[in-house]
């Protein structure tokens, strides 16, 4: 049964989703958007940018939804300038990103406050090649201990695809219970708080927002939205996406370069809103 525009919480991913593969926001995205919202449904963004990196995409939508930032670690009102939601790696959890840091010399790491990227001087390159890219503020730290406690929303770890695959593979067997984690590319692995992912997000903002779970739909192209698309109702995933991730997905759009945004927007149109 089709219900109102009112009734819908659309959410997208931004890399590889809302942006073409050239980090460019294709034309027939910002289009759609602004037509679905115009006709009262609401959109936002779920990212893994810290709200900085966010803002740079979100103001261009003209939307003034809050949006999920650091991979469902926090809820930022743009609105009223708040952060409604923040939910950090534990005590416990940065113990053990210190352990496996030591551990692993050539590992890199990168620690994401809510609006601050730090950078240990050890291993950095990959930290500031990000901030660089979106002029991100960023503090240089001589070693993990200097980089201040309680704001580490997420953490990114870099390292050849063999290295990430078997320190990923230490946090599922031995950490679960601390922190969570998933690739966002074969040489980068991101780490949040047990219990924080995309998919908690969405439901967080749903409930925010007083959205019913079975109007939600969301689209992303990577496994960090693996738990995004088993939230929402609705869960469509790019064309260039992994198989295993169109297996789990509703509707498989056009590729990102070719507005996958939009795609599903027409898509919903056409079978779920009025």
């Amino acid at each position: 049964m089709k219900t109102n525009y009112s009734d819908w919480l659309l959410v997208s991913d931004i890399d590889g989703t809302l942006n073409d593969k050239l980090m460019n926001l294709p034309a027939v995205n910002k289009e759609a958007i602004s037509r679905y919202v115009d006709m009262g449904g609401t959109f936002t963004l779920c990212s893994g940018r810290n709200l900085q990196s966010l803002f740079i995409h979100y103001k261009k939508l003209g939307i003034k939804t809050p949006a999920i930032f650091l991979n469902g670690a926090g809820i930022y009102d743009f609105s009223s300038s708040q952060i409604t939601y923040f939910n950090p790696i534990t005590t416990d959890g940065e113990k053990i990103i210190f352990d496996i840091f030591s551990r692993f010399k050539t590992l890199q790491l990168t620690v994401f406050g809510a609006d601050i990227i730090y950078l240990v001087k050890r291993s950095c390159i990959y930290g500031f090649v990000i901030s660089k890219i979106d002029k991100l503020n960023y503090k240089l730290c001589k070693k993990v201990s200097d980089v201040p406690r309680g704001v580490w929303g997420k953490v990114s770890f870099f390292g050849t695809s063999k290295l990430i695959k078997k320190v990923q593979n230490i946090i599922k067997t031995e950490y679960s219970d601390c922190i969570d984690c998933f690739l966002t590319s074969p040489f980068t692995l991101e780490l949040v708080n047990a219990g924080v992912n995309k998919g908690s997000g969405v439901k967080k903002l749903a409930d925010i927002l007083g959205v019913s779970l079975e109007n939600t739909a969301a689209i992303g192209d990577y496994y960090n939205d693996v738990d995004m698309l088993k939230t929402v109702n609705h869960p469509a995933c790019c064309g260039q996406a992994p198989a295993d991730i169109k297996q789990i997905s509703e509707y498989v759009t056009c590729h990102c370069n070719d507005g996958a945004v939009a795609d599903f927007i027409n898509y919903l149109e056409k079978n779920y809103i009025l």
